[in-house]
């Protein structure tokens, strides 16, 4: 057998040539969280009302999301997903759906769902590797005429292709976008469903409408707002100096504008002024005066070192957009029937340069236990509670199994890879016997309950481009354990009150069970008639009410 023939220096460099960011991810479609069609299904969905709820909450609309999904054949699908928000220019319509990372918010140092410019556009390029469609839009802004899209992804150069341009003349509602797209996919019921998706996003922004209708039914669910007013919008603020590395800074020297290295400080960082900025020059052993865009590597260096050293103020939260304490009660208590809800809001706090807070709510009770409660003549009831008016069932589990975790980035569902994301490491890390609740050493507290994490921040670092965990930072994780121990708190004050009234019920049930028989017991010894008897029961139990109100 011949020897086979090696491939030479000039041969090799023949073959080099660039890839495409598009021509990548169609190959590794893993990475965005298109594993398999079950997923795939959902990641679509996720993207498309995540990118509907920033534009109505940027343009300060009450969001109306409708989303339906139908079956065309076993392994394909439909879905659609319509919002009510500010609409899309049209120039910028086959860029947005038909360019991976293309986007307005990769950039930009503050809170939003999208980050990166890859989602929907991804699952535009996943449904037209699988069915051969792409995606089709339809749009309108206020005071225009509506606009309909079709186009294919040309993934060799990661731009779109238009197939069909269209203006429509009567659309059905006055401004919106209305995004539908066929794609392999498949559908089930359960955790980590699109239908268990749709719930979270109803919890975690109770400001919102949601219309949905899953394959094989005739009437769509309905998931009303509990709140009428739009969150504030966060304000965009200048990078701090902590979260800038070298290559970065000198990248920023490179391109400043500004005549003067003082300058430069103070007008492309936050938290800098004219003192601090001299303080950082000084330390760098550098001139006020310097030009920018002249310093060296081995100056720039020194000023990176220099501005580790300077004790600079962390950066202003008005970059953030938490959801609140009472918006994480009501959405709670909206799609989660419990008996008691506790919330806790941390102080935001940074790592590496970057603003985040930490909100955490804990719903407690499964709908239709026995309870006890105390009306207002101190009488102790035994009452039924009665399961509100939608399905809680695959939110509050039994009291024998572990409690659920809902983790939230900036109002999104995190649905997989639970067991690798710092929040579930911080609700192990807890000790929930403290609370009133039972957990074995290095495993999840059981209860009937659902935990409630959230993290608003201006850059989530997530573990992967599918956004589905996040990073342990020992900053994050810090703040999310000490949310968790001051819920904690308030829900052990709660339980161990339950525990008293369960205990005070017992006991009494027990005196009024014998009671009648301490009676008998009095009548034979005193000689007693039956009159004088039933007087002698009724002081004891009158007797036994006035010591337990003392």
């Amino acid at each position: 057998m011949a020897a086979r023939k090696h491939a030479t220096a000039e041969e090799m460099a023949m073959a080099q040539k660039e890839i495409s960011v598009s021509e990548f991810f169609a190959k590794n479609r893993h990475l965005l969280g298109f594993d398999n069609p079950r997923k795939a299904l959902l990641t679509t969905i996720k993207e498309a009302v995540d990118n509907s709820l920033d534009a109505c909450e940027e343009a300060g609309i009450l969001p109306e999301i409708l989303v339906e999904i139908d079956q065309l054949e076993e392994d394909r699908f439909r879905v659609v997903v319509q919002d009510n928000g500010p609409g899309i220019v049209k120039a910028q319509i086959p860029n947005i759906f038909g360019k991976l990372l293309y986007g307005s918010k990769f950039h930009s140092r503050r809170q939003s769902r999208g980050q990166q410019g890859i989602g929907i556009s991804a699952a535009g390029l996943y449904g037209q590797m699988t069915t051969g469609k792409g995606p089709r839009i339809e749009s309108r802004v206020k005071r225009g005429k509506a606009h309909r899209y079709e186009i294919q992804m040309d993934f060799t150069k990661n731009k779109p292709l238009i197939t069909q341009d269209e203006e429509l003349d009567d659309w059905h509602q006055s401004h919106g976008t209305r995004f539908e797209v066929t794609l392999e996919a498949s559908y089930q019921r359960g955790l980590r469903s699109v239908d268990d998706y749709i719930k979270q996003t109803a919890v975690s922004n109770p400001h919102t409408s949601i219309r949905y209708k899953p394959p094989g039914e005739e009437e769509p669910r309905f998931y009303e707002r509990a709140i009428r007013d739009v969150p504030d919008r966060a304000a965009e603020i200048k990078p701090h100096p902590y979260g800038v590395e070298l290559g970065e800074l000198m990248k920023m020297l490179r391109d400043t504008s500004s005549r003067w290295l003082s300058g430069f400080l103070q007008e492309e960082f936050c938290r800098i002024g004219p003192k601090v900025a001299k303080e950082i020059i000084a330390t760098a052993k550098l001139g006020e005066r310097s030009y920018p865009t002249r310093i060296a590597r081995d100056e720039a260096d020194r000023l990176y070192r220099a501005i580790q050293k300077t004790k600079i103020s962390a950066p202003p939260t008005t970059c953030l957009s938490p959801i609140g304490e009472d918006r994480i009660r009501e959405g709670l208590m909206k799609e989660c029937d419990a008996d008691f809800y506790s919330v806790s809001t941390r102080p935001p706090s940074v790592y590496r340069g970057n603003p985040f807070q930490i909100e955490v709510g804990i719903a407690w009770g499964k709908p239709g236990d026995d309870r006890l409660e105390v009306d207002d003549k101190g009488r102790i009831h035994k009452t039924k509670k009665k399961r509100g008016a939608t399905d809680t069932e695959d939110l509050l589990g039994n009291a024998d199994e572990p409690v659920r975790v809902l983790r939230f980035a900036n109002r999104v569902p995190l649905l997989f890879q639970q067991s690798s994301c710092c929040f579930t490491k911080s609700v192990i890390q807890t000790s929930w016997k403290n609370y009133g609740m039972s957990q074995s050493r290095g495993a999840m507290p059981v209860g009937s309950a659902v935990i409630f994490i959230h993290m608003a921040s201006v850059w989530v670092p997530f573990t992967s481009e599918a956004k589905e965990a996040i990073a342990p930072y020992p900053e994050i994780l810090k703040e999310v354990r000490l949310a968790l121990q001051e819920a904690g708190r308030k829900l052990g004050v709660h339980i161990r009150k339950g525990k008293r009234v369960t205990n005070e019920f017992q006991k009494r049930s027990y005196i009024e069970k014998y009671l009648p028989h301490v009676g008998i017991g009095l009548q034979e010894i005193l000689g007693l008639d039956d009159e004088d008897r039933e007087e002698t029961v009724e002081r004891l139990r009158e007797s036994m009410e006035t010591t337990r109100k003392i």
